[in-house]
C-alpha cells in the first residue's frame, strides 16, 4: 500500500518539537503532582457490581416448611441496595464458621433474578442428619444475621444457544429450588421458554412450595407433576422419577435438568439414557460428592479405612493434620480449622484448584472436571479429592 505525502503539511511542522520531546515529557512528568493516579470507568463499575470478589449479605426474614423439614431464608444486601444479577439456576456460596471450622455451602437460588435488582436473594435448606452445616444453620441462624458470600454461580441455567424451547426438570427433595427461580423467573417474563416440572417427595406433606407452584403453574408455560414415592393420592402420580414417566411427559425436542441428591443421581444415571437424548441436552447441577467413596471400583483397597498425616502449605504458613481416606481433602482441611477456599464442593469450578507436591491421591471419574495439564502437573480441587497416602499440597489462601 502507497503512502502519498503532503509537503504543504510537514513542512510547516517545526522539528524542534520532534527533537526535544523526551525532554518535554520528562519536564511533564516531572512538573505533575506525586498522587496515585486513579480513573473510574463505567464498564468497570458495571463488571464489579455485576461480580463483585465478597457480598455481604443479611437475613431479613425466615420462612418455615416445618412439613418438609425445610426453611427458607431471605437476604438482603447490607447497604440496602441492589445485589448481583444471575441466571435463573445459579447458586451463591456461603462463608460461615462453626466451632473452629472455616467452610463454605453452595445454595441453589430459589428467588427470581429480578428479585436481585431490589437486593433480595433467597435460598432454602433442608435438614440434613449426616451434614455438618444443614442442620447447624436451620437450628441457629436468626434474622440480623450476616454471612460472607460469593457472587452467584454456576453453569445450572437455560441457554438457548444450546436447549430446546421446551425444558424438562427433574427434581428431588431440596433440589427444586433452582427450579423454583426457574418458574418465578419465566411468570415474570425474565426467562422464556416452556418447563415442565416433574418433582419427587415421599408424601404431599412434604412438597416443597406446593402452594406457590400450583401458582405459578397457571402460566401456560409452567407445568408441574408430583411424584410421591410413599404413599398414592388422586392427582399425583406414583413411585420413582423414571424414564417412562419422563418420556409421559415429553413434548418433541427437550432439554432434561436434574437436580437432587447422590442416590438420586444415581438411579437418573441408569434411566435418562433410555430417552435417546444427546449429552448436550442432559444437564445435572453440580453434583455432590460421593460419601461411599471407598465403593468406588477403582479406589485403590490398600487405602481402605485409613487415616494420613497431610502437610499443608498455604503461603508462609504450614500445617501437618489428619485426613481420612473416605472424606475430600477440603472437609480434613476445614476440620482443622484453615481457611481453604472452596465454592461449588463438587468439582466443577476449580475455586480450590490446588498442587499435589507429594503423596497419591484418588479423584473419582464422575467429580474430576480438571484440564489435562492440571492432571498432568498434579494439581486437584481439594473438594473431590481423597488422600490414599501422607500428602504435601500447596493451598491458596480464602479471601472471602
Amino acid at each position: 500500500m502507497a503512502y502519498k505525502l503532503i509537503p504543504e503539511l510537514y513542512q510547516k511542522l517545526d522539528p524542534s518539537l520532534f527533537a526535544n520531546m523526551i525532554s518535554y515529557r520528562e519536564a511533564t512528568i516531572q512538573a505533575a503532582p506525586a498522587k496515585e493516579v486513579t480513573a473510574d470507568y463505567p464498564i468497570n463499575q458495571l463488571a464489579k457490581a455485576m461480580h463483585p470478589d465478597v457480598i455481604t449479605l443479611v437475613v431479613a426474614d425466615i420462612i418455615d416448611h416445618p412439613g418438609a423439614a425445610s426453611k427458607t431464608y431471605v437476604f438482603n444486601a447490607e447497604d440496602g441496595g441492589p445485589l448481583p444479577y444471575f441466571r435463573a439456576g445459579q447458586y451463591i456460596s456461603l462463608k460461615m464458621q462453626i466451632g473452629d471450622s472455616f467452610l463454605s455451602r453452595p445454595y441453589s437460588l430459589n428467588s427470581s433474578p429480578k428479585e436481585a435488582l431490589a437486593g433480595k436473594y433467597e435460598i432454602t435448606i433442608r435438614t440434613n442428619p449426616t451434614g455438618f452445616a444443614a442442620d447447624y444453620l436451620l437450628a441457629n441462624v436468626k434474622v440480623g444475621d450476616k454471612f460472607r458470600s460469593s457472587s452467584p454461580q454456576g453453569f445450572f441455567y437455560y441457554e438457548d444457544l444450546r436447549d430446546p424451547y421446551n425444558i424438562i426438570g427433574l427434581a428431588g427433595g431440596s433440589g427444586i429450588t433452582p427450579f423454583l427461580s426457574m418458574a418465578r423467573a419465566i411468570a415474570e417474563g425474565t426467562e422464556d421458554f416452556n418447563l415442565t416440572i416433574i418433582f419427587g417427595s415421599r408424601t404431599e406433606e412434604q412438597i416443597l412450595f406446593k402452594d406457590e407452584f400450583d401458582e405459578l403453574a397457571k402460566c401456560d408455560k409452567i407445568k408441574v407433576i408430583h411424584v410421591l414415592s410413599d404413599e398414592e393420592k388422586e392427582g399425583y402420580e406414583h413411585g420413582f422419577i423414571s424414564a417412562d414417566l419422563v418420556k409421559k411427559y415429553m413434548d418433541g425436542d427437550c432439554s432434561i435438568f436434574a437436580c437432587g441428591p447422590e442416590a438420586f443421581y444415581k438411579f437418573l444415571e441408569k434411566e435418562l439414557p433410555k430417552l435417546g437424548l444427546e449429552r448436550k441436552n442432559v444437564r445435572y447441577e453440580a453434583k455432590p460428592i460421593t460419601k461411599k467413596v471407598e465403593e468406588d471400583q477403582d479406589f485403590p483397597d490398600a487405602s481402605k479405612g485409613q487415616t494420613y498425616k497431610v502437610t499443608v502449605k498455604q503461603g508462609p504458613n504450614e500445617y501437618v493434620i489428619d485426613a481420612v481416606c473416605n472424606e475430600p481433602l477440603l472437609v480434613a482441611m476445614e476440620r482443622a480449622g484453615i481457611k481453604a477456599p472452596s465454592r461449588c464442593r463438587s468439582g466443577e469450578c476449580g475455586w480450590c484448584r490446588s498442587k499435589v507436591t507429594g503423596g497419591f491421591f484418588f479423584v473419582p471419574e464422575v467429580s474430576d472436571f480438571r484440564r489435562w495439564a492440571d492432571k498432568k502437573h498434579r494439581y486437584i480441587h481439594p473438594c473431590c479429592t481423597f488422600p490414599c497416602s501422607d500428602m504435601v499440597i500447596e493451598v491458596p489462601f480464602e479471601y472471602l
